[in-house]
């Protein structure tokens, strides 16, 4: 199992990446006919605690990584893949800190879909500036 605890161990974005790309299967739909239940446990509240827990703890940056901070979609990623009955019993592996990570949106579609897009910029912005690049 993954865990937050040993990703930690790794100071980079790239090696956190790495990491959490060797779970094997990790783009594997695991919900198919049941996205009802998996939809339920996301708009919950339990889920909504975890989800604030997890990214204060990343203090909002992508894999937890200093000073990567994410200026789009912030979303909190399940390091191990679930499955529906984790939701029924609303498992350790579906509820625990230690098996979860903040991402940003371009980081977790690299996870689960090997995505070869390029890397968003990071633009430095300064007060009155209006270029949009």
């Amino acid at each position: 199992m993954l865990t937050i605890s040993e990703m930690r161990k790794l100071s980079t974005y790239e090696a956190r990446l790495e990491y959490l790309s060797l779970e094997a299967g990790s783009s594997q739909m695991t919900f198919e006919s049941l996205r009802g239940l998996n939809q339920a446990f996301y708009n919950s509240t339990l889920w909504k605690q975890i989800r604030r827990e997890v990214i204060v703890r990343d203090l909002g940056c992508d894999l937890g990584v200093p000073g990567k901070d994410i200026m789009g979609k912030v979303m909190v990623h399940h390091m191990n893949p679930i499955k529906p009955k984790d939701l029924l019993t609303l498992s350790e592996r579906a509820t625990n800190l230690e098996y979860l990570v903040t991402v940003s949106e371009w980081t977790h579609n690299a996870i689960h879909y090997h995505s070869a897009l390029p890397e968003p910029m990071n633009i430095d912005r300064k007060p009155g500036d209006t270029k949009l690049w």
